[in-house]
């Protein structure tokens, strides 16, 4: 029998916090997806080992929620206009455990061997709900929508045979996933500390200060009504998530491949984006017969830590700190069908670099003034499969370094996305599962692709000189068979 136990958890010194404390959802915020996040970590472990971990877990988690206060609560409509993240002092976290490793259910769940084989696919796991606390996973729908309160994060510890597999929850409007990945190693500090009965590591309430992301709300009779909400585009066809792998020795070939001749710099990042894109192109210009003349929407995340200046951030900075770069509206002349075909793999990556480079912290505060005169930003989040079929939406997660945090009881074996829901023209750059400088293993790309075209994307002869394939990392549900 399935055995389950719900925590609702109470942040570390919840008997001193205030009646109330209310964290401002960001101008930025609301240019993001309106979704859930559902990242899973894999975890090898010893049976022996097993109720130990789910009790750092719970106590990891304590900490940390006392830290990174704003995923505690829900998101609610402020009187004044727009949204917070509201946690009052009695607001708890649901924290699952779930024991998915008895003997007589080996037929029922896989074991860390059987998701590990198969490259952690979600199609290994099966319904997405035994892993996940509903209605917390992925896609656009009604709870997540701001105005209905959505709760803001829940987690769960699902042990298996061999292993542990760890789905993390939060509304998309409380963490990118470089946000994600400073609170998760955040946790993973805790946990650690709570296992070996060590100094708990500082949080620096700076990680929280968000101030220069809010814009004040104008006043109601100069703002201006945004865009309806974008809907799916008619001529999208039913996708799956195929999983690719990029060894760093093919990566640096790419690289050398898509250098330009005048010296001028690129990035390995901008080689392998434009080998995709190109090879995406040629094999759906039959199918979707595009005018050669015509502009194909490319669009990326970029990450704004980095690149914010006056003054820098906290590298563990929560909520969304991220941009994009979007074709139909970045300062660099787009390229066209015919370029992305015929003109030297050098352009398309200098056209890409020309894209990142346009995203300035200057651009951005010019991007959320103007957003602050909309009067309902809900509407304002990105939505790529509005776009038509050929689109792509890239989002690089090559700097979360998850395989590096140290839970003192393992450290994750990768981690996932984990989707019931494939959103066409979503590009998942995931990073490497070994930094090992010896070895070869680099990062893996989850591409979602037409379902019926996928065999094209697969066999594909020039695609196999660089990139391996891994198999199907995701399916819609109810669709598996469309």
């Amino acid at each position: 029998m399935l055995r389950a136990d719900v925590h609702q958890l109470r942040p570390l010194g919840w008997e001193k916090d205030p009646e109330e404390e209310r964290f401002k959802v960001t101008t930025l915020d609301y240019l993001t997806a309106c979704t859930y996040n559902n990242y899973a970590l894999f975890f090898r472990l010893d049976d022996a080992v097993k109720e130990k971990a789910a009790a750092t877990l719970k106590e990891g988690l304590e900490w940390t929620l006392s830290q990174a206060r704003h995923y505690v609560g829900t998101i609610e409509k402020d009187p004044e206009g727009g949204h917070s993240f509201v946690r009052k002092k009695d607001s708890t976290v649901r924290f699952i455990v779930q024991w998915l490793d008895a003997p007589e259910d080996a037929a029922k769940y896989p074991s860390i061997d059987d998701i590990v084989r198969t490259n952690y696919s979600a199609v290994t796991l099966g319904d997405l709900d035994t892993w996940s606390v509903p209605p917390m996973t992925y896609g656009e729908k009604p709870e997540a929508h701001p105005d209905n309160r959505p709760v803001v994060s829940a987690f769960k510890a699902n042990f298996v045979r061999g292993g542990l597999v760890f789905n993390m929850h939060h509304h998309h409007y409380a963490n990118d996933v470089m946000g994600w990945a400073g609170f998760t190693h955040q946790l993973a500090e805790n946990c650690r500390a709570a296992l070996t009965k060590t100094a708990f590591p500082a949080w620096d309430r700076v990680c929280l200060d968000l101030s220069r992301l809010i814009k004040k709300e104008v006043p109601e009779e100069v703002k201006v009504d945004g865009p309806p909400p974008a809907e799916r585009h008619p001529d999208h066809k039913v996708g799956q998530s195929l999983l690719f792998h990029l060894p760093k020795s093919k990566a640096a070939e790419l690289k050398k491949l898509a250098a330009p001749n005048d010296g001028s710099r690129i990035s390995t990042y901008d080689a392998f984006s434009a080998f995709i894109w190109r090879t995406l192109t040629r094999l759906r210009v039959p199918v979707f017969k595009p005018e050669p003349a015509s502009h194909i929407f490319w669009a990326e995340a970029v990450d704004m830590r980095r690149r914010m200046h006056s003054p820098k951030v906290h590298p563990r900075i929560q909520h969304n700190v991220m941009y994009a770069a979007l074709s139909n509206t970045a300062p660099v002349p787009q390229l066209t069908v015919d370029d992305i075909l015929h003109a030297p793999l050098s352009k398309l990556a200098s056209y890409i670099r020309q894209m990142t480079n346009s995203v300035t912290q200057e651009n951005l505060d010019k991007t959320l003034d103007m957003v602050a005169t909309v009067r309902d930003k809900t509407s304002l989040n990105i939505r790529i499969d509005s776009h038509p079929p050929m689109s792509i939406l890239q989002t690089d997660h090559r700097d979360a370094n998850i395989v590096s945090a140290d839970f003192g009881f393992a450290k994750p074996l990768t981690y996932r996305h984990l989707l019931d829901r494939v959103t066409e023209g979503v590009i998942i750059i995931y990073p490497s599962r070994n930094n090992s400088p010896d070895s070869d293993e680099g990062p893996e790309f989850s591409i979602a692709y037409e379902k019926h075209l996928a065999q094209d994307l697969i066999n594909d002869a020039e695609f196999n000189k660089y990139f391996e394939y891994r198999g199907i990392d995701a399916e819609d549900a109810g669709k598996v068979g469309a």
